[in-house]
């Protein structure tokens, strides 16, 4: 499986941004896809996810961030709304064959370049 992000940039804040995370997979239906971040001296960090169970998001970006799917696409996709400078961070797509987006990054197998996310005071 091969992951390619896409869709970062530099923002203001209260802007919004959308990532992409296409993915070449042939059964990508039964793929469990996650969004993670890093910000410079900080730890990753579980953002969303989504399954065949269905979606899980941080609480830090609850009600702002949704997780969503193209399967025809075999696209994830994180749509990023009323950003803050917090959100700062280079975002990575995951995906690893289950049921469940597991909020650890260690237990997904394949994982995708990063994608810059600046947001501006």
């Amino acid at each position: 499986v091969q992951l390619q992000a896409s869709g970062g940039g530099l923002v203001q804040a209260g802007g919004s941004l959308r990532l992409s995370c296409a993915a070449s997979a042939r059964f990508f239906s039964t793929l469990a896809m996650a969004w993670f971040r890093q910000a410079p001296g900080k730890e990753e960090e579980f953002v969303a996810g989504i399954s065949r169970s269905g979606n899980t998001t941080a609480d830090s970006v609850k009600g702002r961030f949704t997780i969503s799917r193209d399967s025809a696409k075999t696209t994830v996709y994180l749509q990023m709304n009323s950003l803050k400078p917090e959100d700062t961070a280079v975002y990575y797509c995951a995906a690893r064959q289950s049921a469940v987006a597991s909020t650890g990054s260690k237990s997904y197998r394949y994982r995708g370049q990063g994608t810059q996310v600046t947001v501006s005071s």
